[in-house]
């Protein structure tokens, strides 16, 4: 009995103390699992956030090329010049007629300025538009306004409009340099500044995912490299 009870004694601490590191493996083994784990997690959240960088960039680089890239491209009003106004005249009202429902339609009249140019680089004269829109909406106007906004306010913006051109005969112009179109624009719809910033943000978001997924690649090689090598030691 005293025997027993001597080795029950003898053994105890041994016994506590295998215990002891045991627990420690196991609540090291679960920590390293659990960062592991959390590691795993934030490495899909960062994949997938990166993956949506990137396919937003897409569509945005879609849909800005189907307008802005292609408007931009298919003007034939390119080169930039200077022109000196010949003749600004205001020559009646024009009438435009927008649609007030599903069977209503309305009529708007509007002040049409005539503007005839002189474009310095060739000594031509030509008419001068607001824009191309302007210029395919109307082939007498400078400035066609929308329909639906005041007579009032639309005829003070064109008499200021003409006013200008009295007082400031040389413009910046755009024209055709292939001969193809007998008339100048005023201003562009979409200039070179706007395709830069139309595809600034698209190219920095797809840059900005693209980085992140190489980062979380980077970092799994790594990782993958780090454990390769641990067990090589071992």
């Amino acid at each position: 009995m005293f025997l027993w009870a001597g080795n029950k004694g003898t053994q105890g601490p041994e016994h506590r103390r295998r215990t002891i590191y045991q627990k420690m493996w196991e609540y090291d083994t679960l920590d390293k699992r659990k960062t592991v784990t959390a590691l795993k997690a934030g490495e899909d959240r960062a994949l997938l956030l990166g993956l949506t960088m990137v396919l937003f960039s897409a569509m945005m680089y879609f849909i800005t090329g189907i307008t802005v890239v292609r408007s931009y491209l298919g003007s034939t009003w390119t080169e930039e010049s200077s022109c000196s106004v010949v003749n600004s005249t205001m020559v009646g009202e024009m009438n435009c007629t927008y649609s007030c429902g599903s069977d209503c339609r309305k009529s708007f009249k509007f002040s049409c300025l005539q503007v005839f140019v002189t474009l310095n680089t060739t000594g031509k004269v030509m008419r001068l538009f607001h824009n191309e829109e302007t210029r395919y909406m109307n082939q007498e106007c400078f400035y066609v306004p929308n329909c639906r906004k005041d007579y009032m306010d639309v005829h003070a913006v064109i008499l200021n409009v003409h006013e200008h051109f009295k007082l400031f005969p040389q413009v910046r112009c755009y024209y055709d340099p292939a001969e193809r179109e007998g008339s100048v624009l005023l201003t562009r719809l979409y200039s070179h500044g706007v395709v830069f910033r139309s595809l600034f943000w698209p190219t920095i978001m797809f840059v900005g995912g693209t980085v992140i997924i190489a980062m979380v690649k980077l970092t799994q090689y790594l990782s993958l490299l780090c454990e390769q090598i641990k067990k090589i030691k071992r």
